[in-house]
């Protein structure tokens, strides 16, 4: 993968917090996002005409030649051919470089965005956050491959560290994120009258400066708001409408269901398929209307959370953002640890590309789709992160993939844990 699409792998949910951040007067896009949280104050749902009779963002030709900073590389990422896995299935498989974000504040002020996140959402927010003039504070779980933090840290992020607990518990990293959020409000108005004589760059030792926003990317409307308008006129424009299926994980949900808002109403033979890693709910969830998972029973999990190596995909609880979209997804793929790194060194072996463990998700989920749906189809997943954010965890149990190796695609299928 190039530097250059190595840029582009930023989240077109980033571009929610374009949306956002640093806007004091709301644009007409956001006062309509805020007009649909009031509808479903009052209404049980959105319907799909509601979506579609909005005007929806059209995928650009291409990035310009030059951008306005980092932000500028937003959107448009990618759309490639896995030349191995299509090959191998007969269908058309192709992979789009993405990952995700959101935001509201003022710029230059010390106002701080706070996020409770895995990883990848926390280092797109550090890169724009500094972009846009804000300050960013990031609580993740210990367990998390550590080269996240550390990139986080490089990018002047504070990050909090916190064991691993569930969402019910305060010490869960969401609800750590919200608390320090409104802690930093609370005491920055609190302050606020005694710090008046002071210039607002100054620094005060001990003392919370501007606002802080708890960006909520489980919760918060913006992220498959921004999929609706962005990674979903992308794909249909790319792929000129004709497209079979759609293959993505959930974490917080939005890309599949924002996604998944933009195409089913233009395509409405497409197939919607959740990828869903072990010890997650999701693929009971979609298949059986049930949310549990045989590694999540009481006395077998050996962490507090969804049982699994892989990292940003997973979880036990439909989210605002999965619920939007949560009826349009038609099918779920269940991938076990050793499956996805199987399909990760695949990759690597027959492409070159070298990626993390929920894109290896998407990947397995997207073959096996294809065997489902047979050759001649057209199948696009979404390939969310890099193999060198996780290089001490999931790489570290795929191991290297050596010289010459010749891996029979159902050795990947057929991949069992040697545990």
């Amino acid at each position: 993968m190039s530097d250059r699409s190595r840029v582009y792998i930023l989240s077109a949910f980033v571009a929610g917090i374009l949306l956002t951040l640093g806007v004091r007067n709301l644009s007409p896009a956001l006062e309509k996002l805020r007009g649909y949280r009031a509808r479903r104050r009052s209404e049980s749902t959105i319907t799909l005409r509601d979506l579609i009779e909005e005007d929806a963002i059209a995928a650009r030709s291409g990035p310009p030649a030059i951008v306005e900073g980092i932000e500028g590389c937003i959107g448009n990422t990618p759309l490639f051919r896995i030349k191995s896995l299509s090959e191998a299935t007969g269908c058309e498989i192709l992979g789009k470089a993405e990952a995700e974000e959101h935001g509201i504040l003022t710029p230059g002020s010390g106002d701080t965005i706070y996020e409770g996140t895995s990883g990848s959402t926390g280092i797109s927010l550090a890169s724009l956050a500094r972009a846009k003039g804000y300050l960013a504070h990031i609580c993740m779980p210990s367990d998390q491959a550590i080269e996240k933090s550390d990139l986080l840290l490089k990018l002047g992020a504070i990050v909090d560290r916190v064991p691993p607990a569930p969402i019910v518990e305060k010490d869960n990293f969401v609800n750590r994120a919200r608390a320090l959020a409104h802690a930093h409000t609370t005491s920055s108005a609190n302050t606020s009258d005694s710090e008046s004589s002071v210039p607002a760059s100054s620094e005060v030792s001990g003392v919370s400066r501007g606002r802080g926003y708890f960006a909520d990317q489980f919760e918060n409307e913006a992220n498959w708001r921004a999929h609706f308008q962005g990674t979903g006129p992308e794909i249909y424009a790319q792929c000129n409408g004709k497209l079979d299926a759609f293959i993505a994980g959930a974490g917080t949900g939005g890309t599949i269901s924002g996604v998944a808002l933009f195409l089913k109403p233009k395509i409405p033979n497409l197939s919607v398929v959740l990828a869903d890693p072990q010890g997650s709910g999701l693929y009971n969830r979609v298949r059986y209307g049930v949310m549990f998972d045989n590694k999540e029973r009481e006395g077998t999990r050996r962490r507090r959370q969804v049982d699994t190596i892989v990292e940003g995909i997973g979880i036990n609880r439909v989210t605002a953002n999965f619920e939007i979209g949560k009826e349009l997804v038609d099918d779920a793929v269940r991938v076990t640890d050793a499956q996805a790194l199987a399909m990760a060194r695949w990759l690597v072996e027959k492409d070159g590309l070298f990626l993390g463990s929920s894109s290896a998700v998407n990947c397995f989920a997207a073959v096996k789709t294809a065997m489902k749906l047979g050759p001649g189809h057209r199948i696009v997943t979404v390939l969310s992160d890099s193999g060198s954010r996780h290089l001490s965890r999931f790489w570290a149990r795929a191991g290297n993939v050596g010289g010459a190796v010749d891996t029979k695609l159902e050795d990947v299928l057929d991949a069992k844990d040697d545990l």
